[in-house]
C-alpha cells in the first residue's frame, strides 16, 4: 500500500492514443477531459448514437464544461464507434484502455420506488461481456507477440469481484489496474481532472506506474496504491459514507421542524468542525441521496453484509432511513393539502447539476404519494419540453434548480421547500422552509 504524489519522470514523452472500452454516462465526459489534456481518444460502444453526441459536439445529458470542451478537442476523437473495426483500431494503437462500463442494479433497487425485502450485489453482465469481448481483441491483436496493454478498470464492484468475476477473463497480454473514480454526474469533467485523490488497486506494479504515469498528464494530485480488493471496498464506502451524511442531516432537518430549531443554523456550526467531522460537504439538509451510484451501493453492501452475517447491517439502515425520510416529507404534503388542491413536485433530476432521475428522491416522493392514492404534478425544466398549466396547490420543491427560487407561484399557493432558498414577493403565497 502507497500514497504518493504522481510523479513527472513517469510522463510519457509522446501524446498516448488512449481508448475507452464504453463512452457512456461516465465514460464520454472523461474521454472530453482526457482529450482536453492533449491525448487522442479511441473508443468502442455498442450505442450507436454516441459518435453522433461528439459529432454534434454535445451530450444529451447535463455536463458542465462538456460542450466547450468538446468543441474545442473534438479533432481528437480519432476513431469511435461500434463495430468490430473500431474495437480492433483502439486495441492495435492504444497501450491504455479504459473500462467504464456499468454495474447496476435493477430499477427496483434504484431508490425511486420502495426498496423490496430482498438485497442483491450488482449486476456484473455488462461488465463481464465487455471485458470478454476486450480480452478477445487483445489477444488477437497481440497474439505472437510480447505487447503488453494496461487496462483499466473504473466499474463499481463489491470487494471480491475482481478476482472472481474478471480474472479469469483475462490473458498473458493484459496488465490490469483497478482505478474507480469518485465523481459525481453533472460534474464528471471537473471531478475527474480535480480529483481528491487517484485509486490504484492493483497487482501489478508495471500497470499501476502505467497509469500512474498517464495521470501524471491530467494533474498533479496524490495517488493512492493499495491491493485490488481494499481498493473495490474503498470505493463502496466513499459512496456509502456520503449517503450517511445525507441520511443523518436530513434527520437533523425533521427534529428541526418538530421541535423550532433551524436546521441551517445547526449544520453551519458542525461545519465548522473540519477536524473531527472530515468536512462540509454533504452537510446541508434537503432532499435524501440519490443517483446512479449512491442508493444502489447501499443495497449492494447491504446484501453483502447479509451474506457475511455482520452483526448489525447498518447500510440496509442507512437506505430505509432514507424510505422513512421521504415517508415523512409526503405527510408534510398530504398535512398542507386538506381542501384537496393539486399537488406539483417542481424538479425530477436527483440533484440540480444533471438531468439525471435515476435513484431521484424526489422521484421517490412522486411514487409514495401515488401509493397513497394522491394525484400529483411532476415538472423539471431540464427535463420536460411541455410546461404543465400550474393552479393554485401544494408545492413541492423536489430538486434546488435556480428556475424555482423565485418560481411565479399562484395566488394561494402553499409551497415545501427542504432546500429552504425559495422566495415569494406574492403574499398570498404561503412558503414552508422545511426545518427552519
Amino acid at each position: 500500500m502507497a500514497f504518493s504524489q504522481t510523479n513527472d519522470n513517469k510522463q510519457p514523452d509522446t501524446i498516448r492514443h488512449v481508448g475507452f472500452m464504453g463512452l457512456g454516462k461516465l465514460g464520454l465526459p472523461c474521454a472530453i477531459a482526457c482529450a482536453s489534456k492533449g491525448h487522442y481518444i479511441m473508443g468502442y460502444d455498442p450505442n450507436p448514437e454516441v459518435p453522433e453526441y461528439i459529432k454534434k459536439r454535445e451530450l444529451p445529458y447535463k455536463e458542465i464544461y462538456s460542450k466547450d470542451m468538446l468543441e474545442e478537442n473534438y479533432s481528437k476523437f480519432v476513431s469511435v464507434g461500434n463495430t468490430d473495426n473500431h474495437l480492433h483500431k483502439m486495441v492495435e494503437s492504444c497501450d491504455v484502455i479504459f473500462v467504464p462500463i456499468q454495474t447496476p442494479h435493477e430499477a427496483k433497487y434504484e431508490g425511486i420506488t420502495r426498496i423490496p425485502d430482498d438485497r442483491v450485489d450488482f449486476n456484473y453482465t455488462y461488465l463481464k461481456n465487455g471485458i470478454k469481448q476486450l480480452a478477445e481483441k487483445i489477444e488477437q491483436v497481440c497474439e505472437g507477440t510480447s505487447r503488453s496493454i494496461t487496462v483499466i478498470i473504473i466499474s463499481t464492484v463489491l470487494p471480491g469481484t475482481i478476482d472472481r468475476e474478471i480474472r479469469p477473463l483475462l490473458n498473458k497480454h493484459i496488465s490490469l489496474c483497478y482505478n474507480p473514480f469518485f465523481i459525481a454526474m453533472g460534474t464528471t469533467i471537473k471531478d475527474f481532472l480535480n480529483p481528491e485523490f487517484v485509486l490504484f488497486g492493483y497487482d501489478d506494479p508495471g500497470a499501476a506506474d502505467v497509469a500512474e504515469g498517464f495521470y501524471s498528464t491530467l494533474h498533479s494530485r496524490p495517488v493512492y496504491r493499495t491491493a485490488i480488493k481494499n481498493a473495490e471496498l474503498i470505493k463502496v464506502s466513499y459512496n456509502t459514507f456520503i449517503g450517511m451524511k445525507i441520511t443523518f442531516v436530513n434527520t437533523l432537518m425533521e427534529i428541526c421542524h418538530k421541535t423550532g430549531c433551524n436546521v441551517d443554523q445547526v449544520t453551519d456550526a458542525i461545519k465548522m468542525a473540519n477536524e473531527r467531522l472530515i468536512s462540509d460537504k454533504y452537510l446541508t439538509a434537503g432532499m435524501g441521496d440519490g443517483g446512479g451510484c449512491h442508493p444502489r451501493d447501499n443495497i449492494a453492501m447491504s446484501w453483502l453484509g447479509n451474506n457475511i452475517d455482520i452483526s448489525h447491517n447498518f447500510f440496509d439502515d442507512l437506505m430505509m432511513a432514507r424510505e422513512h425520510q421521504t415517508d415523512w416529507l409526503a405527510d408534510l404534503i398530504i398535512e398542507q393539502d386538506r381542501d384537496y388542491r393539486e399537488i406539483y413536485i417542481l424538479g425530477k433530476a436527483f440533484k440540480p447539476e444533471t438531468n439525471i432521475i435515476t435513484g431521484s428522491p424526489s422521484v421517490l416522493l412522486d411514487n409514495l404519494l401515488k401509493e397513497r392514492g394522491k394525484t400529483v404534478v411532476a415538472y423539471d425544466p431540464h427535463i420536460d419540453d411541455t410546461v404543465p398549466e400550474f393552479k393554485s396547490g401544494v408545492y413541492f420543491i423536489g430538486t434546488k434548480h435556480p428556475e424555482f427560487e423565485n418560481f411565479d407561484f399562484p395566488d394561494g399557493s402553499i409551497v415545501l421547500d427542504p432546500w429552504r432558498y425559495v422566495k415569494s414577493d406574492n403574499e398570498t403565497v404561503k412558503i414552508i422552509h422545511i426545518g427552519n
